[in-house]
């Protein structure tokens, strides 16, 4: 579905140039549940933010079922991400003076589907994350968690071929946090959702399928989960931050 191939990322004028990311390259298949971890600065958030165009590689190529999205010109950016990427973000971005609902189908909405069949879909998958109670609230009604659902709802609604999540569960406490990966576990077991997750946490990398992970904007590791039970993978991520803190050539 995905494949990113040597990308960099620079910032900065010529005279003081900040590498973010340093060409970087894998895959994602469909249906595939990855996490990708590293320090502050390693660029994480950066990958993340080309993948979705919100930002532009200045160097190498990412496509998403075939299509090179780093060259889509500027006027269709808006329409891709609509169709094509669902987004999770540690701060919900649900609009206020909106109900649940109508934050759910707000995409829907701009891609000009019928009413009714919006009010299908959302109820829908609202139904699949368990938040049909609360369609007709509005977001300061209702708790973190709850948002959190919503926003899920909201980034699988229109079927969207990738959900990207920029630390889903910074904003939640430990028990919302559990609830929310088990429904991204759900979501990618019996939905087909196809996710890549930024995270710093070790606990929540661990629900993953596959974790990377960056350091100095370089890709230098994967962990594969396999039939190990979470706890068991959970620790080998952790022995792997461990080594993160040193020196990167102890891990090539």
């Amino acid at each position: 579905m995905l494949e990113v191939r040597n990308i960099e990322k620079y910032y900065g004028s010529k005279n003081n140039v900040t590498k973010a990311l340093d060409r970087v390259s894998f895959q994602v298949a469909d249906g595939e549940f990855i996490a990708i971890m590293g320090a502050s600065g390693s660029g994480k958030t950066t990958l993340l933010n080309c993948i979705s165009t919100i930002d532009t590689v200045s160097a190498g190529d990412i496509l998403l079922d075939g299509e090179n999205v780093s060259q889509l010109p500027s006027r269709d950016l808006a329409r891709f991400r609509r169709e094509r990427l669902g987004f999770v973000f540690q701060d919900f971005n649900l609009l206020d003076t909106l109900t649940v609902e109508e934050n759910i189908g707000l995409a829907l909405a701009l891609n000009h589907v019928s009413p009714r069949k919006v009010q299908e879909q959302v109820k829908a998958v609202a139904g699949k994350l368990g938040i049909t109670d609360i369609l007709e609230k509005f977001p300061y009604q209702i708790s973190g968690g709850q948002k959190q659902r919503a926003a899920c709802a909201r980034a699988m609604v229109a079927g969207q071929s990738l959900l990207l999540a920029d630390e889903p569960t910074g904003a939640l406490d430990s028990r919302a946090s559990k609830n929310l990966l088990e429904i991204m576990t759900r979501m990618n077991l019996d939905m087909g959702a196809t996710i890549l997750m930024v995270t710093h946490d070790a606990y929540s990398a661990s629900y993953a399928r596959r974790v990377l992970f960056l350091k100095d904007g370089r890709l230098f590791n994967e962990l594969l989960r396999g039939d190990r039970a979470r706890q068991v993978f959970y620790h080998e991520i952790l022995d792997v931050l461990a080594v993160l803190g040193g020196d990167i050539s102890d891990v090539l």
